[in-house]
């Protein structure tokens, strides 16, 4: 299951918080800030797709993630080099290299990770 944008956005935040009331949550987001009752739906939606958990404390409820982020990272990963490079990773790789103008070091960097990689199969 995927998310929609604003949940995604909102995902990042309680990535990056770990665990997190609804308060701190707007106040995370940038100007202009969504209306609580905005972020309230999106963490609704999100729990019903068991992105997101709570601990209700009184009144209040402390959010949660309940997906890693590099769990959703690597599946939306996955997917985009399916949709769009023919489920090749060295399309990817290929364009990549080619389109995000990396320097020579950072070439480099990249052939030392993949060097590695090599020998650890």
């Amino acid at each position: 299951m995927t998310l929609s944008n604003s949940e995604e956005q909102l995902m990042q935040l309680l990535w990056k918080q770990e665990r997190a009331f609804m308060k701190d949550l707007v106040e995370a987001y940038p100007e202009p800030k969504p209306a609580s009752t905005t972020v309230a739906t999106l963490l609704k939606r999100m729990q019903d797709k068991k992105f997101v958990g709570y601990k209700q404390l009184g009144r209040s409820r402390e959010y949660f993630p309940m997906v890693p982020q590099k769990d959703y990272f690597s599946k939306q990963f996955k997917g985009l080099i399916k949709n769009f490079f023919n489920n090749s990773p060295s399309q990817f790789a290929s364009f990549f290299t080619e389109e995000t103008n990396l320097s020579r070091k950072e070439l480099e960097e990249l052939k030392t990770l993949i060097d590695s990689e090599i020998k650890k199969k």
